[in-house]
């Protein structure tokens, strides 16, 4: 569900102005370049979003080149029943969509069937389409996200003093989507003072020595490092002491644009990019923690989080659907759209062994920007972790989108 507030006058001339003077407070690029203010990633991670209103491209984007089969590198050694699941849960959000309806009905009935039976299925359904960078390059970028564990409490003590807080009521999310259509990518966040609109509190100001959102912490959590990578990821567990687990999710974020921690580690020589990872960062913090919360506070961006109903074993990605460890992927909906299997052929981290696997398209990140993007959903805990943290690798896609000419009443 999208949360937002229309602001008040934005029909007339005064409410433009207003809308106009937030814009400046952003970073965004100017228009008429897409812009969504969300928390973007440092160089290991993405941060996933939720956003309701993605649609399928009515006609095919020039990044996508149509191919035979044969030439989707990969294709023959991959299970694609180990997709098939995680393409069924795209099909509860696709279903009401006419190009799809077909596709996902046949895909319904079939879902004991075998390897060669989906592998059939898909060739016979799809249309492979090899995604391509502005240059007609076809390679780009995958990097990995998971969902971290981490301890932590309902109630604040010397253990647990770092709050997660849930979104606060005074947070204004504004819709341009109505006086300048061609912004309806952006959406603008601050608050209210007095009557001006102004930019919400930043990371300093919210974990500072007068906090101002006391009252909305959801849990509290035992590291603050581990806290700003939950932040990145989206989504993780909170392990608490009577051995429950709670999934938190993303609700919100501040407004302010990402500022990568790695980036900034690099530009003080604290490391090499060779050796950059989320591990690295973890390490480096705790070699230096007296330098953790300026580290932090270069990145002004801050999430809002919800508490997941204790069933849910998989967070929602940007699609709605509960992802599937090893099978989701977060892409830019500009080129890709949500939903539909995407075939990536890539290499294992820090390896040059082939990994090449059918995944689906159900989710977004901040950093997930271009043609030839990905962020690859390892699952969940420690050892998905160490996957993600150090993904950071050259990659292809082929979309897979419905055969027009197959499609069945």
């Amino acid at each position: 569900m999208r949360l937002f507030t229309r602001f008040p006058g934005a029909k007339n001339i005064i409410g433009w102005l207003l809308f106009l003077a937030l814009l400046s407070l952003t970073a965004c690029a100017k228009p008429p370049q897409p812009c969504v203010i969300v928390v973007e990633a440092p160089e290991v991670e993405a941060e996933p979003v939720i956003e309701e209103e993605q649609v399928l491209p009515a006609v095919i984007s020039p990044a996508l080149q149509e191919v035979p089969w044969t030439e989707v590198e990969g294709w023959q050694e991959d299970d694609p029943a180990l997709a098939f699941s995680a393409f069924l849960k795209s099909c509860s959000a696709l279903r009401w969509r006419p190009q799809w309806q077909s596709a996902c009905r046949e895909a319904t009935a079939m879902a004991q069937s075998s390897e060669g039976q989906i592998r059939s299925f898909f060739e016979a359904r799809f249309l492979a389409y090899q995604v391509l960078q502005p240059d007609n390059s076809p390679t780009g970028l995958v990097t990995g996200y998971y969902v971290p564990d981490l301890r932590g409490s309902r109630q604040a003590s010397a253990e647990y003093a770092y709050p997660l807080y849930s979104r606060p009521e005074d947070l204004l999310v504004v819709d341009l989507s109505d006086i300048y259509p061609d912004l309806g990518n952006y959406r603008l966040r601050g608050r209210l003072d007095g009557h001006r609109v102004v930019p919400y509190f930043d990371r300093s100001e919210i974990d500072g020595p007068n906090p101002p959102l006391n009252g909305l912490e959801l849990f509290w959590v035992a590291d603050p490092v581990e806290r700003f990578f939950l932040q990145i990821q989206g989504s993780g567990r909170i392990l608490l002491d009577d051995g429950k687990r709670v999934m938190v999710n993303y609700a919100d974020q501040n407004g302010h644009p990402y500022r990568s921690i790695g980036k900034y580690l690099l530009d003080q020589g604290a490391m090499t990019r060779d050796q950059m990872s989320m591990q690295n960062i973890r390490k480096w913090a705790q070699e230096n923690p007296d330098q953790v919360a300026a580290l932090l506070n270069q990145n002004p961006s801050y999430i809002f989080f919800r508490e997941l109903d204790e069933a849910v074993q998989s967070p929602p990605g940007a699609l709605g659907v509960p992802l599937t460890p090893g099978r989701s992927l977060a892409v830019d909906p500009r080129h890709i759209p949500l939903g539909a299997p995407v075939f990536v052929a890539t290499t294992w981290p820090n390896s040059d062994k082939p990994l090449s696997r059918l995944m689906v398209a159900q989710d977004t990140g901040g950093a997930i920007k271009g043609q030839v993007r990905g962020d690859f959903f390892w699952g969940m805990g420690d050892a998905a972790g160490d996957l993600a943290g150090r993904m950071k690798q050259s990659a292809k896609f082929w979309v897979l989108l419905p055969n027009p000419a197959e499609a069945r009443p």
